[in-house]
């Protein structure tokens, strides 16, 4: 149930590089977060592509669009669904999701990939907080169905 937002260079991206890059990173999300391959718990993970315009980005106060490509991902996952073992692979496949879509790139992709935790309690959902059990609910973690409460049964 991650939300994912990419800060990406405006112009890297043409349609084909866009879909390629949002399929792998729900793809790596599914793996990671462990979510089945239930459409309706696919849909749960959100994610955004912003195009930074042409001047606004900068490394260490200069344009670096002459020699790299600077990608920042940021994903947001309810804290609890990962251990530092999915941790790693989640930012090992974003960075493989960012260089698969832009195979044909002969500048150096640099990726930045922040794994945030988001405190059980903190997470609002069409305006109610869910805890980790409704959201292991949800979205159909795997490895957390254990936290799933029995239809019927109250807090």
């Amino acid at each position: 149930m991650p939300n994912i937002v990419v800060r990406i260079p405006a112009g890297v991206l043409d349609e084909a590089a866009r879909s390629t890059l949002v399929g792998a990173i729900n793809a790596a999300a599914a793996e990671c977060e462990r979510i089945p391959a239930d459409p309706l718990k696919r849909w749960l993970c959100w994610v955004a592509v912003e195009e930074i315009a042409a001047g606004h980005w900068t490394c260490g106060g200069l344009d670096p669009l002459q020699s790299a490509i600077p990608v920042m991902l940021s994903v947001n996952v309810p804290a609890g669904v990962l251990d530092d073992a999915s941790r790693a692979r989640y930012a090992a496949l974003m960075h493989q999701a960012v260089t698969g879509a832009l195979s044909g790139e002969q500048r150096r992709i640099a990726t930045s990939c922040m794994i945030n935790d988001i405190a059980d309690g903190t997470w609002g959902v069409n305006g109610r907080i869910w805890r980790l059990p409704q959201m292991a609910a949800m979205a159909g973690y795997e490895h957390l169905q254990h936290l799933v409460q029995p239809q019927g049964a109250t807090a």
